[in-house]
């Protein structure tokens, strides 16, 4: 995990961008040393959108089907959204 002060942002930015977009992990800012924002590529934050978008879908489909919230274990969800991910590349 990236953690680095609020002002790295404006100095360090070409270096934040190419950090972000080359691991495809968040960088955490902090202000005053308290978390204040989380910066991470547009290709990261796009795909964590579209994995939260299927996981809804999951979720509605099994409510819809009559199955209780709670009917997936974790790894039967992780199974699920890696076979549908695979799916829509």
């Amino acid at each position: 995990m990236e953690i680095r002060p609020s002002t790295s942002l404006r100095n360090q930015y070409s270096e934040i961008s190419d950090y972000c977009k080359n691991t495809g992990e968040p960088i955490y800012l902090t202000k005053n040393g308290e978390g204040d924002l989380v910066v991470m590529s547009i290709e990261a934050f796009e795909e964590r959108e579209r994995i939260f978008r299927i996981k809804e879908k999951i979720i509605e489909d099994r409510l819809l089907a009559g199955v209780k919230p709670n009917g997936y274990s974790l790894e039967e969800l992780d199974a699920a959204i890696k076979s549908i991910v695979q799916l829509n590349k």
